[in-house]
């Protein structure tokens, strides 16, 4: 834990920077930023929040696909006053981005200079950056990394929890925080856990149980979506001749549909939860030091944005914060060059896409890339082999106390 003034320099230098470079690139021209007709989702979250602040209860009273932990990045810029949703919402957002460089710069022990990089996204990615509500969960999970590295592992189970409430891929990190913890530890940890994702979830559940239930079981029951790896690959054999896609709108995105791709959604899922494994069995067999836990984490989030069946242009905002503390260059430029890919398209091209137009090459491209950065990720957590009698910081430190800190 840094316990000195002279000792927090450097990260209080690395998040300054960050911040600067994220006020910067937030200004850039293509992110919009201050432009009211750059709206993205946020007219559908506006919808949401005057709903709420009119006393209308979600889940019961009106749907609403997100889970309950999303409902505050929706409620929050519907009772602020002044200026209008879109741009409070985006204001919220820029304070999440913002968070997830201060949190970067403070978790990591050395590189903190990499969580500058962060600030980087809104020139990468474009007027998507703000216009979604993904900096939510990412600064929730980087705030429970932080959390766990700094010791606080019941903080850190209490924030992942609330993350996949908010959204359901942190779930992937929990095996790695229970095997981080000594043994006689993991079944609190787990308490920890359910127990907060319980607080969340039951209240909804009681006021309108089949909205919650509707709303969690659409997640799973979406399609093969066009920009995700399976998708982008038969598009790309549709440029070859070698198929005839069918292209339908449902769940709020363009999908494909017909036998082949339903083959291909089963074989992508597959493959994904495989991935997530590795990523959980080679840190298993790690130092489960603090490094091998952060590497691990980007690994297994990593693998569940290559791998899935979905694949929506802001989920690469989950990455950012993740990759960025735990891995080095090469794997920070495939990341840039993935966030970079993804804006091409989906700044005012995606009609592009649906067409099957050359531009899927691009797509797989994109795709391709986060399947390397997937391998370069696990593989350096692999790399990291286990001293057979040298317990994790985070088992030592709670094995030192007793307890969960």
């Amino acid at each position: 834990m840094v316990r000195h003034g002279v000792e927090q320099r450097p990260a209080l230098a690395a998040a300054l920077a960050g911040l600067i470079l994220l006020a910067a690139t937030s200004a850039l021209p293509n992110v919009r930023f201050l432009d009211r007709g750059n709206r993205g989702d946020t007219e559908l979250y506006r919808t949401y929040g005057e709903d709420m602040r009119h006393g209308e209860l979600p889940y019961r009273d009106f749907f609403i696909e997100y889970p309950p932990g999303a409902l505050p990045v929706f409620a929050v810029p519907a009772l602020l006053p002044g200026a209008s949703f879109t741009l409070w919402s985006k204001i919220v957002q820029w304070i999440l981005a913002a968070a997830c460089i201060v949190l970067a710069a403070f978790t990591l022990r050395t590189g903190r200079w990499r969580a500058a990089l962060i600030g980087l996204t809104p020139a990468l990615l474009g007027e998507i950056t703000f216009t979604r509500f993904d900096f939510w969960p990412a600064a929730l999970t980087a705030a429970s990394l932080a959390a766990f590295v700094r010791r606080r592992p019941r903080l850190a189970l209490g924030l992942l929890a609330v993350a996949v409430a908010a959204k359901a891929y942190p779930l992937v990190l929990l095996p790695l925080f229970l095997l981080a913890l000594p043994a006689r530890e993991r079944r609190t940890g787990a308490g920890v856990f359910a127990a907060v994702l319980a607080l969340v979830l039951l209240p909804f559940a009681a006021l309108g149980p089949g909205g919650l239930r509707y709303s969690l079981e659409s997640q799973f029951q979406r399609p093969l979506q066009l920009e995700s790896l399976g998708g982008s690959f038969l598009l790309v054999l549709h440029r070859l001749g070698a198929y005839v896609p069918h292209v339908v709108s449902s769940y709020g995105s363009q999908n494909l549909s017909g036998g082949v791709a339903m083959w291909l959604d089963v074989l992508t899922t597959l493959v994904e939860a495989a991935a997530i494994v590795a990523a959980w069995l080679v840190f298993a067999r790690s130092a489960r030091d603090d490094r091998s836990l952060l590497r691990a984490s980007a690994a297994a989030v990593v693998a569940f944005v290559a791998f899935g069946k979905v694949l929506s242009p802001q989920y690469v905002i989950w990455l950012v914060p993740l990759v960025a503390v735990a891995s080095r260059r090469v794997a920070l430029a495939l990341l840039g060059l993935a966030v970079g890919l993804t804006q091409i398209w989906s700044q005012g091209r995606y009609h592009e896409v649906v067409a099957v137009g050359a531009i899927v090459w691009l797509v797989l491209a994109r795709d391709l890339a986060l399947v390397a950065l997937y391998v370069l990720v696990v593989a350096a957590v692999a790399g990291r082999a286990r001293a057979p009698s040298t317990p994790s910081p985070t088992a030592q430190s709670a094995s030192s106390s007793g307890r969960l800190a």
